[in-house]
């Protein structure tokens, strides 16, 4: 596994981020045109209208089912870097950083999270910023 960094930490799924949603989108865009040309034939319009209605099922279980993981995922991370930043100090992480800012400082290493966490806090960094200050890159290779 090639080592992570700031110009490469992002994932991308090829098949489910391209390929998978092309495909939806082309069956959607298929299942309105379908729809459209079944209007008047009594026959068609039912099926028709449920195949769009499905479409549009799907269109929405992909965006969701990568929106819970996400949330699912940012909630852990806030109970580790908390739990990091308490072990380091004794105390839990200053209540002005947003969950942003906390994703961002998951990849600085325990010698400079600290530093960046008290700095994010006091300065507002946006979680780019934060990402670009780290010296040192922590991979985080499980997320999802």
């Amino acid at each position: 596994m090639e080592t992570q960094n700031y110009s490469n930490h992002r994932r991308f799924v090829f098949m489910y981020h391209m390929l998978l949603f092309s495909l939806i989108v082309l069956t959607t865009i298929g299942s309105f045109v379908n729809l459209w040309e079944s209007i008047g034939d009594h026959q068609r319009i039912y099926s028709a209208s449920l195949i769009t209605v499905l479409s549009i099922c799907m269109l929405l279980i992909f965006f969701f089912s990568r929106s819970f993981a996400l949330k699912a995922q940012d909630r852990a991370i806030r109970a580790e870097e908390n739990f990091r930043h308490y072990v380091l100090t004794g105390k839990l992480l200053d209540s002005r950083l947003s969950m942003r800012q906390i994703i961002g400082l998951r990849f600085a290493p325990d010698d400079e999270f600290l530093m960046l966490a008290g700095r994010a806090a006091e300065e507002n960094m946006t979680e780019e910023e934060i990402k670009k200050a780290i010296k040192n890159w922590k991979g985080d290779y499980y997320r999802a």
